[in-house]
Parts: C-alpha cells; sequence; structure tokens
C-alpha cells in the first residue's frame, strides 16, 4: 500500500503511464486509422464463429470426421478464428500497455488513463469527434463524462481577437 491511499481503499490503478490531453490527442491520428481495421477483424471473428456454430449445429460430432465434406472448411475456419483472435489480443493488449483502454469497438470509444486535478480519470474519445475533449472517473463510464475544464478555454484562446 503507498502512503497516499487510505487502509480499505481499492489500490489504484498503476496503468504504463498517464496521459495528457495534448499527447492522447496526437496518438488519435494513428488510433482513427487502427480503430477501424480492429473493428473489421472483430465483425469477421463474428461471421467465423456464426460458420462454426452453423457447422457444430449441422454435423454435430461429425464436423471433424476425416470423411465430412465441410472438414476442410471447419479447418480453414478454425485457422482463421486463431489468427484473428491473436491479432486482436495483440493489438488491444499493445494499447492497455500503453495505458489506453477500448471500451467499445462498435461505437469507436476508447479512453486513456490521465489525471484531473490530482485524480486518475479516463480521458474519453469516441469515433467522429475531432478530439479528446471529456473525461470521467474510473468508475463512471461514458453516461457521466464532462468535458474538460480548459476545453473551452482553448477554444476561446483561439477565437479572434478585435479587427
Amino acid at each position: 500500500m503507498s502512503d497516499r491511499e487510505e487502509p480499505g481503499e481499492p489500490p489504484l490503478p498503476q496503468p504504463a503511464r498517464f496521459w495528457t490531453v495534448e499527447e492522447a490527442n496526437a496518438r488519435l491520428v494513428e488510433l482513427k486509422e487502427s480503430m477501424p481495421q480492429l473493428r473489421a477483424r472483430v465483425v469477421r471473428l463474428r461471421k467465423v464463429f456464426d460458420e462454426l456454430h452453423r457447422l457444430s449445429g449441422f454435423w454435430g460430432k461429425e464436423v471433424d470426421a476425416v470423411d465430412n465434406p465441410d472438414r476442410a472448411l471447419k479447418g480453414r475456419l478454425d485457422s482463421e478464428w486463431a489468427a484473428l483472435t491473436k491479432q486482436v489480443e495483440d493489438e488491444v493488449s499493445q494499447l492497455q500497455a500503453e495505458g489506453i483502454e477500448v471500451k467499445d469497438l462498435e461505437s469507436g470509444l476508447v479512453d486513456f488513463y490521465g489525471l484531473q486535478e490530482g485524480e486518475v480519470v479516463f480521458l474519453c474519445w469516441q469515433r467522429g469527434e475531432d478530439e479528446v475533449g471529456f473525461y470521467h472517473s474510473l468508475e463512471g463510464g461514458f453516461r457521466n463524462r464532462r468535458p474538460l475544464p480548459d476545453r473551452s478555454r482553448a477554444t476561446t484562446a483561439h477565437s479572434p481577437g478585435p479587427p
């Protein structure tokens, strides 16, 4: 237990790093490209799963029989399932190692570990947003996200001055 923790309180998470808003926004350039690819792999995984389930439902225990006409198809699907699963797990693990949490691939929801007023929070971004502009507590989730306090100041700082 660290000096900052009270007895009985859960320990603070120890992510690989804490992101500033500026660093998270810079990392979004790559994430905006890689997240659709990751999502496409998950969509393909669902289709492979459905096809494997269909084959197993149709053939039952005979699905792996040597003389089964769909045995080669099942073998290809099993291999594809294994390869896609490894790719997705590796990509998500790499992001987690960086202090980035993939919350929902469908909506493109990603959280970066950050600090707000000394509190460990998630800096929150969702596909379609230009930048990281929100945060929420670790327990609060997407529904409890709030605008970053300095976001409005940054916006007004860039507004045109008097002529």
